[in-house]
């Protein structure tokens, strides 16, 4: 008999406590149904990204003096350098340098430990290619200026709290009958075209 009791109480617990477990995690799915949406419409509206970023990495072919630093401090020994010793000279010349951004892994060291700061990090993180191969870049592609969120007339740079109301910290405090900050991608398709001056 009280075996039989045991066992009605201890499955009567273990329905309870499901059913508590259900409700918390139906009160978290309910609490973010009324929540505002914070999703900026890429690629109409790009965040900046922080001064810190690590993106593609630009060199400049000028400063390098082919010491291999950035080789040996890679985790994976990614950077190529291609150089050739000038008898004349006795000093090594370089010929080509190369970074496979499809296997970097945007540690940086071979930034922070260049003698000659000849490698930088950048905002661009838009490296996405049909061919892996394309990914390979040599030292002409590494030496292009970096393209910015912020000059691009096509985009609207968003910085991460910029589209809150002054003062606000956390997007889910703000009510849903206020204005959203961002726009949606047919309203930024037009509005962009019509300041280009052409008819929407």
């Amino acid at each position: 008999m009280f075996g039989f009791l045991k066992k009605v109480g201890d499955y009567t617990k273990d329905a309870v406590g499901a059913a508590q477990y259900l409700t918390q995690g139906l009160s978290v799915t309910f609490d973010h149904l009324r929540r505002r949406p914070i999703t900026v419409q890429y690629p109409y509206e790009k965040l900046i990204p922080s001064e810190r970023y690590r993106g593609r990495i630009h060199y400049e072919f000028d400063k390098c003096i082919a010491c291999e630093v950035c080789v040996r401090v890679c985790p994976i020994n990614l950077p190529v350098v291609d150089w050739v010793m000038n008898k004349a000279t006795k000093k090594k010349e370089l010929r080509n340098y190369s970074i496979d951004f499809g296997v970097c892994i945007f540690c940086g060291n071979c930034v922070e430990y260049c003698p000659t700061n000849c490698l930088s990090m950048t905002e661009e993180y838009e490296l996405a290619a049909f061919d892996r191969h394309s990914l390979n870049y040599d030292n002409i592609a590494l030496g292009r200026l970096p393209t910015s969120v912020t000059s691009d007339p096509a985009v609207f740079p968003l910085r991460e709290l910029a589209y809150l109301p002054k003062g606000v910290m956390d997007p889910h405090g703000v009510p849903d009958t206020d204005r959203r900050a961002g726009k949606l991608p047919e309203t930024a398709a037009t509005s962009s075209a019509s300041s280009n001056g052409e008819p929407s």
